[in-house]
């Protein structure tokens, strides 16, 4: 049976983990975190070990080691700050690595990490969970047979409270803003499917929402994202807190369902050797990077969203 170690038990994301690591026949052996509210762990492995302090796991994990019973995998779902280290840790184990989005918070982190991957034999993989949509894998193989040049309008909001700017996700320095935190796997997802980026422009760059446009090689994209309500469509408030829309040349590209079971979807493609690794993700690590120190551009052509939010 494949063993995991989790850290990060008590986030928002850590239940699909567990779900996923159940789904595949995995046991979760061990859990981190500091923040002890973990009781979800009973719905999947409740004879799991939780630690609430990084050494004591650190030393059990190594003592699992020692005893000829190495950890498989670490799964890591820690703040995104964190993930270079907690990567780290997770290959000087012994362990593969499944570590959520964003990997890191820059490329460069990206080149420390091939060097640790390469010297201890271990391999990390990423979830890019929208390149296992059936709607994007459709859309990538229409835009593969095709020679055009679309025009794209993404949308994202995603209903946050007032807690989100008190915790580590309002830190732009732990979190890498808005674009990052919610939005770096849309921007993998672009690329997967209309090719390189050749450039970018920062429209709207807020604690709350972002916006720019990206220009790929078969698509310019108008991209907007927040995690205010008040940002919602009029169609939608008061009947849901998230709206997710992508238009390609004025048509609906359909994938508001189907997001379920990708976490479970993304491991049995780890699990049989087909998991996206460290290169996978480098030019989604590089837009939002980018995108963080970028001059922000008000003037010309804006996402309708942005344009809105300009003019008040």
């Amino acid at each position: 049976m494949t063993s995991f170690a989790l850290i990060g038990a008590a986030g928002y994301i850590a239940p699909r983990h567990m779900k996923a690591i159940k789904a595949v026949g995995g046991d979760l052996k061990v859990a981190f975190d500091p923040n002890d509210s973990v009781g979800i762990i009973d719905s999947h492995f409740p004879q799991a070990h939780f630690f609430t302090e990084f050494e004591r796991f650190d030393r059990h994990v190594d003592k699992l080691r020692r005893r000829d019973e190495r950890i498989d995998y670490v799964a890591i779902c820690s703040p995104n700050y964190l993930h270079d280290a907690h990567i780290r840790f997770g290959l000087r184990a012994g362990s593969d690595v499944i570590c959520e989005k964003p990997l890191v918070l820059n490329p460069w982190n990206i080149d420390g990490l091939i060097e640790i991957e390469r010297d201890s034999g271990r391999k990390v993989n990423t979830i890019l969970q929208l390149r296992l949509h059936p709607a994007i894998q459709a859309l990538k193989e229409r835009i593969a047979t095709s020679n055009e040049r679309h025009s794209v309008d993404l949308t994202y909001i995603t209903s946050r409270g007032r807690w989100y700017h008190a915790s580590w996700k309002g830190d732009d320095s732990k979190s890498g803003g808005v674009a990052t935190n919610i939005g770096v796997h849309f921007f993998d997802m672009l690329a997967y499917v209309f090719g390189p980026l050749q450039s970018q422009t920062a429209n709207l760059r807020e604690g709350e929402r972002a916006g720019g446009l990206l220009s790929y090689e078969k698509a310019d994209v108008r991209w907007f994202l927040s995690v205010d309500a008040d940002d919602l469509p009029d169609s939608v408030k008061g009947q849901k807190t998230t709206y997710r829309s992508i238009t390609m040349d004025g048509e609906e590209v359909e994938f508001s369902e189907g997001f379920t079971d990708l976490h479970t979807r993304s491991y049995e493609e780890i699990l049989a050797g087909k998991g996206y690794g460290l290169e996978d993700v480098r030019f989604s690590i590089e837009v939002v990077s980018q995108f963080r120190n970028a001059p922000v551009v008000t003037a010309g052509e804006t996402h309708p969203f942005v344009a809105k939010y300009l003019k008040g």
